[in-house]
């Protein structure tokens, strides 16, 4: 397997990936005999999470998943079976730009530049030689080990987007996997219709260049300057900061009660003390970007009546509903049934001015 991993250091951050690269995972954990929210919770995840594509999480955790799933069913082919159900719709906001590019080669090159818009951990390049075009998969989710099913799933959403670009008829000159061959290598002829080979040097598909050439069916050439705006205001998450990190991993944390700043750590694979260095070189401390991502959710949930005041409290890890009225007073200037109260009539009343302060008594560490 090759892996794009060069000598970590221990300040290195682990890559993310959305949310949405587990898209169908659960009716298909459902259909080979798996509980799926076990199978989450196990990896370190939230089931609860799932439905939010946008939210960024390890990736590193998703990759453990999906190894654990197709070892736990013993379906060698878990990454395949799971790229099978994949849309184009699933890459987000990206995707309706790159469905605009007028050809097919343009299109590819838009993936592969922002791919790190959907996960940090892929690296695919892209090499042209004698008329054929290599598109080679690569993998650093921030861990040593091999991961085939991620390289699988990888590569089989690829070969998705290319059938969508050039019509369910086309065909890819061969797939290539670096892993060994698996006891059954039906499902993945059956998928890529065409031949596959294992132990190679690369993952990745081989297809002739003059396909890249090919229009792009699904463009249309008066959208094109709309999208080319909208992915001018897309954040792409080449600057992704430390704070923007944490956030997303407090968001994930919060509601397990493990929210701390080790667990955050741990998380990005650095150890606490790089974690409140590189916050503060950013202007922030843990206990600011804590707060503030309790307030903005706290302001949401409370107005929202789909979790009553006892749910919120613990989804937002405190230790019980009286630390967590007095916090949120002491941050808005209402107690939370006022607040939803008016959440119910014309609106929430006018926060109070908050510096975001430390907190009372919460239970998180």
């Amino acid at each position: 397997m090759v892996l794009f991993i060069s000598g970590h250091r221990s300040d290195h951050v682990k890559p993310l990936a959305r949310h949405a690269a587990l898209n169908d995972y659960v009716d298909l954990a459902h259909s080979v005999g798996l509980d799926p929210a076990r199978m989450v919770r196990d990896a370190g995840l939230d089931p609860a999470g799932l439905s939010l594509q946008d939210r960024w999480v390890p990736a590193s955790a998703i990759a453990g998943l999906l190894e654990n799933s197709a070892a736990a069913s013993g379906r060698e082919d878990f990454g395949i079976a799971l790229a099978e159900l994949r849309r184009f719709s699933n890459l987000g906001p990206l995707s309706l730009v790159v469905r605009e590019e007028p050809d097919v080669r343009s299109a590819v090159k838009m993936l592969v530049h922002y791919e790190h818009m959907y996960n940090e951990a892929l690296k695919t390049r892209i090499s042209e030689n004698a008329g054929i075009t290599t598109l080679r998969v690569g993998l650093d989710v921030g861990v040593p080990g091999d991961f085939p099913q991620s390289i699988d799933l990888a590569v089989g959403v690829l070969y998705q987007l290319l059938l969508g670009f050039l019509g369910r008829t086309w065909r890819p000159v061969s797939v290539s996997f670096t892993r060994p061959a698996p006891r059954d290598p039906a499902p993945y002829r059956r998928m890529f219709r065409t031949d596959v080979f294992f132990g190679e040097r690369f993952d990745g598909i081989s297809l002739y260049s003059k396909d890249l050439d090919a229009p792009n069916v699904m463009s249309d050439p008066l959208l094109r300057p709309y999208t080319q705006k909208f992915l001018e205001g897309i954040d792409a998450r080449r600057d992704v900061t430390t704070a923007s990190r944490v956030r997303d991993l407090i968001e994930l944390l919060l509601p397990t009660g493990r929210c701390s700043a080790e667990q955050v750590a741990r998380s990005l694979g650095v150890d606490r003390r790089t974690v409140h260095r590189k916050l503060a070189a950013e202007g922030h401390t843990f206990s600011s970007v804590l707060e503030s991502t309790r307030a903005d959710l706290a302001s949401h949930m409370v107005g929202n009546t789909r979790h009553s005041l006892t749910e919120v409290s613990e989804l937002l890890g405190f230790s019980s509903p009286a630390n967590f009225s007095r916090w949120f007073r002491n941050q808005f200037g209402h107690s939370p049934s006022r607040w939803r109260a008016a959440a119910g009539g014309l609106g929430p009343p006018e926060p109070a001015a908050s510096s975001f302060g430390p907190a009372p008594e919460s239970g998180i560490g």
